[in-house]
């Protein structure tokens, strides 16, 4: 994630900007965003398994 930030933010200074570059890259971080927050458990977890019950 830190490699597409670092591309996106390269092309972004870069004098011949490429845009197709650019939407890869914040995609691959979207992408990672999207993984590493399933693994982060719910701050209501606790009352969603208290519900179910």
């Amino acid at each position: 994630m830190v490699l597409a930030i670092s591309v996106a933010l390269y092309q972004q200074v870069s004098e011949d900007k490429n845009i197709y570059i650019t939407v890869i890259a914040i995609a691959v971080f979207m992408f990672g965003m999207m993984q590493l927050s399933a693994k982060t458990p719910s701050k209501n977890q606790e009352k969603e398994e208290e519900d179910a019950e």
